[in-house]
């Protein structure tokens, strides 16, 4: 089957659509019609934020009870506060994630969902990473950001996509994908991701910042540089 860019792209999220019947709400959803991908991925539930559409994806293990939170004070453990606050991206990349998983919300425990908020300066980006364990289905609020993930081995195929607002673009589990913010204004995007506890690993970070360092001969000969290639870029980290 032809793998074409638009079957990990949805438009118009950002678009209201209302009926005579509507009383209180509306809330568009993204089934496998609308976005062909998501068919090889795992069943997901939508919810309404900041008066758009965030996308969460269930793959974790189904819970058993209704919840799981180890030291249950109060209703606060189901509550996260501030995500309408743009983070710092006062950085050498030009963009800030706010998370919002277990460790910030614990009430999400056993639940397999998360989310989180990406702030991106003017031409910020959010760097070459990956979720090990979670499906991550991004929407766009305000800005054009170009998005990309690469197919594994042998093909290695760039999966690439300007996004505008409104748009929703799907990373698969695992891939190594990113952002960039192409204007001049900030942007900010939100993403749904299929477990409570995603992980991240940033490719950069892992490969130049690991400690202790990976062996420079190592990384020369995988990078096909000189070893001094290697110090010069493990020194930034």
């Amino acid at each position: 089957m032809r793998v074409q860019v638009h079957d990990f792209l949805f438009r118009e999220l950002h678009v209201k659509e209302c009926t005579s019947s509507e009383i209180e709400s509306n809330v568009n959803s993204i089934i496998v019609p609308e976005l062909p991908r998501l068919e090889h991925f795992w069943s997901f539930h939508s919810f309404l934020l900041l008066a758009t559409c965030s996308i969460a994806l269930a793959s974790d293990p189904s819970p058993l009870q209704d919840f799981c939170v180890a030291d249950l004070k109060s209703p606060e453990d189901f509550l996260f506060r501030g995500l309408h606050l743009m983070g710092n991206t006062s950085n050498d990349v030009g963009s800030n994630v706010t998370a919002v998983a277990v460790a910030q919300l614990p009430g999400l425990n056993t639940l397999g969902i998360s989310m989180a908020r990406i702030d991106f300066a003017p031409m910020g980006i959010n760097p070459p990473h990956t979720h090990p364990r979670a499906t991550e289905i991004l929407t766009v609020i305000e800005g054009r950001i170009l998005v990309g993930f690469v197919t594994s081995n042998p093909e290695n195929r760039l999966i690439t996509k300007v996004l505008e607002k409104g748009d929703v673009f799907v990373f698969p589990k695992g891939l190594i994908h990113f952002q960039k913010n192409l204007g001049h204004e900030y942007a900010i995007a939100i993403a749904g991701l299929s477990s409570q506890n995603p992980g991240v690993i940033t490719i950069a970070n892992a490969v130049f910042g690991s400690n202790p360092d990976i062996a420079g001969d190592i990384l020369a000969k995988a990078f096909q540089v000189d070893m001094s290639v290697v110090y010069q870029i493990q020194s930034k980290f």
